[in-house]
This record gives structure tokens, sequence and C-alpha cells, in this order.
């Protein structure tokens, strides 16, 4: 086992966490000092959402441009990790017709959905791996599989890795079938996704079932949402995988006490450490995926 692991800090995500916290990032610029200050922090990559200036979820390529350009233009050494996971959201009708979709509907075609990845060129993207009951109410996310080679395709074409979001059995098993058919380069990069309703639960037997059916070359990151966040960095640590933290995940520090993002990554670190393991850097983390840095 190697003993050292990536840590991924994922700053804002797309949940409805803007008036849990007030101190969630929101505009580009604020999303963007927060990688910054998790990189100095300690982590590796940054996983990137971007939102509007009331905190909704947006796939506005200007906003996202504008969190690359002042990541990048800070010299800052972290791996940037776009999300291409926005686009997909449909609402499914509760009258008598369920074609007549909700408001949270949002789907536009898979390479537009890939679109800040292809125009920006970090050096990761997300590439979620199948259709899910996202939550408890009657939205669904939509990843076809027809849609997911197309995006695994001229992702390869563009050199840019794509991190395979697995959110139960069903989505690592075609994740490692697109590896099996040529369309993800090596080594193929994998991320346990685990508690978000209804796909993995957050169980260290979900977590092993998942990496059983992994491709034995995979590189892996892993997380658990909600209070289970810190308890899953170590079981991910142990499990062999790279943990991931950050407020898209958990809000807390510990009962009561908001976190920030360098906070969780510290605590992340704190625990790797007394397991016996070492961060990477951005740049040993580069090598161990291959990444290719573009800008």
């Amino acid at each position: 086992m190697d003993n050292k692991v990536f840590i991924s800090c994922a700053v804002t995500g797309s949940g409805d966490t803007a008036n849990k916290h007030p101190d969630l990032p929101k505009t580009p610029k604020q999303i963007a000092e927060a990688a910054i200050e998790s990189a100095k922090a300690g982590a590796a990559i940054a996983h990137i959402h971007v939102r509007e200036e009331d905190g909704k979820p947006s796939r506005r390529i200007e906003l996202y441009k504008e969190v690359v350009d002042r990541i990048r233009s800070s010299q800052t050494d972290v791996i940037l990790n776009l999300t291409t996971g926005m686009g997909g959201d449909l609402d499914i009708g509760q009258g008598k017709n369920p074609l007549d979709f909700g408001p949270m509907t949002d789907i536009t075609n898979i390479i537009e959905r890939i679109a800040n990845a292809e125009e920006l060129l970090p050096e990761i993207c997300t590439l979620d791996c199948g259709t899910l009951n996202f939550g408890d109410s009657s939205q669904i996310v939509v990843n076809t599989p027809n849609d997911i080679r197309i995006a695994a395709k001229r992702l390869k074409e563009i050199k840019v890795k794509p991190e395979i979001e697995a959110f139960d059995l069903g989505n690592m098993w075609f994740g490692a079938q697109l590896y099996k058919e040529g369309l993800l380069s090596d080594p193929p990069m994998f991320q346990m996704c685990l508690g978000i309703p209804w796909g993995a639960p957050a169980t260290p037997l979900a977590m092993q079932a998942m990496k059983d059916i992994m491709p034995k070359e995979a590189i892996w990151s892993g997380f658990a949402i909600s209070k289970n966040e810190m308890p899953f960095v170590a079981q991910t640590v142990i499990l062999g995988g790279n943990p991931r933290v950050g407020l898209e995940d958990n809000l807390y520090l510990s009962k009561g006490k908001l976190a920030t993002n360098p906070q969780l990554v510290e605590k992340a670190i704190s625990i790797v450490n007394d397991l016996g393991f070492s961060v990477n850097t951005p740049e040993e983390t580069r090598k161990k995926l291959k990444l290719i840095k573009h800008k």
C-alpha cells in the first residue's frame, strides 16, 4: 500500500447549503479564494462548482472562467477538477402527466455539460456514471450510457482526465466498463460518493464492494457526506484510497461548529498523519495520476 495519499477539497458544491452556512463560497472570487486557501492547507486537488450571487447552483461558463483565471493567476499550485455534473436534472411531473416536468428540471446535451472542461482545460473533470434517484423527492439525475461514452471519448481527445463519479455499484460497474472499452486513459481515476440518498450508503461494506469491482489499475478517492465525512477519511485511507473533504459534503467541523474548507483539510490531514500516512503535494499527485497541465 502506498503510504502517501492526496487530498481533494470540494469547496462549495451545488446543494441547498447557501442558506445553511453564512460563509459558504458563492461568488467566483470567494470560490477561487476557497480553493487557494484549501491548497495552502494541504489539498492537492480543488473540486469546483459555481453558483450565482444568490447562491443558486449554476453552470455558466463565464463563472467557471473567472474562478479558473483567478486560481491560475494566483500562482497557487493546485490541481483543478471542474464538475460536469450539472445539466442532468429531471424533475418528474407530479400531476396527471409525468412529462409535465417540475421547476428543478435542467437538462442539456452532454457536449454542453462538458463545455467548461473543453474551454478551460482543467487537469481533471468529473464524469457521473449513471442515472440516480437523487434525494427524497421527484428529482432524478440522468446520465445515459450513450451520453457517458460520448463524454468520455471527447475528454480523452482533449486530454482532460475524467474522475469517474460512482454513487452506487452500477455507476462503478459502468465506469469499469468504460475502462475496458479503452475510453479512459491510464491510470483510470474513480471516486466513491457515499451517503447521498438514494445511492450507496456510507458503510465500510459499500466502499469495499465498490473497490472490488473497480479496475485493478485504478487510483481512487472516496468521501461520505455530513457527519460521516471524517470517519470516511480514515476508512478511505485504510482501504487504499485518497480522501475528499470540503463544504460541498459537510458544513461542520464539530457538532454545532461551522467549518471552513481549510479547517476540513487540516482535520483530514491530521487523521491521515495519525494513521501513519502522509499527503502528496499537487506535483506528486500529478505524476501519480499522469495528468496533463494544459495552462
